[in-house]
C-alpha cells in the first residue's frame, strides 16, 4: 500500500502572524492550533501564573 501525502495547503500570512505574535507574549503556557481540512481555523492561548511561596501579591 502506497502512502499518498496531498501537498499542505498555503497558510496565510495574517495567520502566520498572529502565530508569531501570540507565542511572543507567553512565557508559561501553550498555543494550541486548530485546524480542519488542513486550514488553521483558531488558535487557543492557555497562560500560567505563578509566584513563588511567601511573595506577596498586595
Amino acid at each position: 500500500m502506497a502512502n499518498h501525502h496531498p501537498e499542505p495547503a498555503p497558510v496565510a500570512e495574517d495567520v502566520l502572524e498572529e502565530i508569531k505574535f501570540q507565542l511572543s507574549k507567553i512565557q508559561f503556557g501553550s498555543l494550541e492550533i486548530q485546524i480542519h481540512n488542513g486550514q488553521v481555523v483558531q488558535l487557543e492561548r492557555r497562560e500560567k501564573k505563578r509566584w513563588e511561596k511567601g511573595v506577596s501579591t498586595k
